[in-house]
């Protein structure tokens, strides 16, 4: 690890005078794409946005690539999720290389829900998946939106604007989480990793998640879960786009469910969370059936 990030430095050093940014263009770091919606909704288009970990990648393991580095050491600001299994080994590596930007943590001002379901992969035992609820949305944005008038004030009064109209469309989804999710009976949901944890807690669902402390499940947990899957009729298994479908097919093969691919990672924030929601609901009014 030590030698591939010298490897990054190095190209870094080599390479920077080569590639530049736009006249006047900004950058803003992020740890994942999710976060980019937000400085772009609020900052609307001040500001050009350096995602470390790229949709698809698994950002609990993932290594930065050496142009990712490069808009690093440009960044006015960096925006981390602070409890991510990638953050633990480079945060503070980041911090190094680009020491005059400011710092944003997003987890900072989140109700945290403590986790033993991602063994050595995040920081602290702490769930790092906060961002998929519109409840954390609210406090997110108001976050961005303060970090971005901190980082420019000559722009405050836009930033201000365009957070009250994204605030509208986030209370409009969490309106339409609490009234399509009130009047459900089943209220658990199975999926792979366990991403939509928030989720769940913030409209009173159950999240059963197929992996165990951050490990595939053993051949006993396997059972352990087609049996519930079975028992509360579960109709279908969610799995993300960046992990191994194979345990969460074998689930569903036994208990005649399908399986729904779902992509928190995406850079869509508001419609990937929409769409999660649909979803989930979709399949809760299923297996009531």
């Amino acid at each position: 690890m030590r030698k591939y990030y010298i490897l990054l430095f190095i190209f870094f050093i080599v390479a920077c005078g080569r590639q530049g940014t736009k006249p006047g263009e900004e950058i803003i770091t992020v740890s994942i794409a999710p976060f980019k919606y937000f400085v772009d909704e609020i900052g609307g288009g001040d500001f050009s946005v350096n995602i470390m970990v790229p949709p698809g990648a698994d950002p609990h393991i993932y290594e930065p690539a050496p142009e990712q580095i490069i808009k690093l050491s440009k960044s006015v600001g960096y925006i981390s999720n602070g409890y991510m299994g990638f953050e633990m080994t480079w945060l503070d590596r980041f911090y190094e290389t680009n020491r005059k930007m400011k710092r944003l943590m997003l987890g900072e001002k989140i109700n945290l829900i403590a986790s033993d379901h991602h063994g050595g992969g995040t920081v602290g035992g702490v769930d790092p998946h906060y961002w998929v609820s519109p409840k954390s949305g609210l406090i997110m944005a108001s976050s961005v939106k303060n970090f971005l008038c901190e980082l420019n004030p000559s722009q405050s009064e836009k930033y201000e604007s365009n957070f009250r109209d994204l605030i509208k469309k986030i209370n409009d989804l969490d309106l339409k989480a609490e009234q399509l999710f009130s009047g459900v009976i089943n209220r658990s949901f199975m999926v792979f990793h366990p991403d939509l944890t928030y989720l769940a807690r913030d409209y009173g669902l159950e999240e059963i998640a197929i992996e165990s402390e951050g490990k595939e499940p053993s051949p006993a947990r396997m059972k352990y879960l087609i049996d519930l899957a079975r028992a509360k009729k579960l109709k279908t298994i969610f799995a993300q786009r960046e992990f191994d479908t194979r345990n969460a097919k074998t689930i569903a093969g036994q208990v005649e469910a399908e399986i729904e691919i779902i992509d928190p990672l995406s850079g869509d924030w508001l419609t990937t969370t929409s769409d999660i929601i649909t979803a989930v609901y979709n399949s809760l009014t299923e297996s009531s059936k």
